[in-house]
């Protein structure tokens, strides 16, 4: 593959947005090509849809991730029991966070990303209840930071209004040209440069990159973006100080752009299992109901009965003896089956 060329905007020197010509050096493909990445999220579209289990799963471990990245102490457990409502004993600020998390996925239906008053919206409820200046632009300096050491030092907040304003503008203008995946990216790097927000930017930035994605894949909503991040978190960090030396988001785009097909990768891999896994539930169930209308049935009947081989039956009828559902009693030819419990 050659290399792609897009024009698209970037802080030069870190203070205006201009449009400039860019060359992404990558064999991205799967990636880049949008047919390619269309053909595999919307062949697993309709099997997630299916699985609304998955989809939660999914969703919790997203926000755990994210919240981990900027040192949430809670574990997945605890993030899962936070969702559902239970007492977890831990930081209020680390619980608050979970829940402001959770309410700002939830409301990614119903925002543009496109609009710069709704990201402020999304970034209020990011941070409600933990900061006072919720959904403003900050009036001071800030610097990025991973951990404790600061990457670098983010623009003047006097400049803040109108970099936001112009990276939206920009935005809006190349969305009709511009792959979303790389689009989503760019924003990503350069709304984490210029940091807008006196707390929460982290997470709105990656928020706000599913949102976009979602806006142009409704899958995406549930591909785990941020675990992949949160695994790759030095290389994340590394990536976006390299941009800051270099001038430009090439970087930080060509990581992204991994970081999505590995995640797009999970999501197909997750979803192959749980369909094998309620493959198995479903044929298991079937042989309990052939087993429960007549006891003494045999596995060549059950084969013939299911349209499945013989082999496929004593698979499923041993893991059914191992959850100790089923037990055999008698003889092969003289005795029936007993079952102890359902599915």
């Amino acid at each position: 593959m050659g290399k792609i060329q897009v024009s698209l905007g970037a802080i030069k020197g870190r203070h205006e947005l201009p449009v400039k010509e860019y060359v992404i050096q990558e064999d991205l493909q799967d990636v880049t090509d949008i047919v390619a990445i269309e053909k595999k999220v919307d062949s697993y579209f309709e099997k997630l849809n299916k699985f609304p289990e998955l989809r939660r799963k999914t969703r919790i471990k997203s926000i755990y991730s994210s919240l981990a990245i900027e040192n949430n102490k809670l574990s997945l457990n605890q993030v899962e029991d936070v969702i559902n409502g239970k007492v977890v004993v831990g930081d209020k600020k680390d619980i608050q966070e979970v829940k402001n998390a959770l309410n700002a996925y939830n409301e990614i239906d119903n925002l543009n990303p496109y609009l710069l008053e709704d990201l402020k919206k999304a970034q209020g409820i990011i941070t409600f209840g933990i900061e006072r200046d919720s959904g403003m632009f900050r009036n001071h300096p800030e610097g990025v930071f991973d951990g404790d050491k600061q990457i670098f030092l983010a623009p003047p907040a006097h400049m803040v209004n109108t970099l936001m304003e112009n990276l939206f503008k920009w935005m809006n203008e190349a969305k009709e040209r511009i792959n979303p995946l790389i689009l989503s990216s760019i924003f990503h790097y350069e709304f984490v440069f210029i940091h807008p927000f006196s707390d929460g930017n982290g997470r709105t930035a990656r928020l706000w990159q599913t949102a976009l994605l979602f806006n142009w894949e409704p899958l995406f909503k549930y591909i785990p973006i941020e675990s992949i991040i949160r695994e790759n978190q030095d290389k994340y960090y590394i990536a976006i100080r390299e941009c800051n030396s270099a001038g430009s988001s090439n970087i930080f785009i060509e990581f992204m752009l991994e970081v999505i097909l590995e995640a797009v990768k999970e999501m197909v891999r997750t979803t192959q299992e749980t369909t094998q896994e309620t493959t198995q539930e479903t044929t298991q169930e079937k042989i309990l109901n052939l087993i429960r209308n007549n006891t003494s049935i045999t596995q060549k009947e059950m084969a013939n009965i299911l349209g499945m081989t013989r082999d496929g039956i004593s698979y499923n009828i041993r893991i059914l003896r191992e959850k100790g559902i089923l037990e055999r009693i008698g003889s092969t030819k003289n005795g029936e089956w007993k079952i102890y419990d359902k599915i």
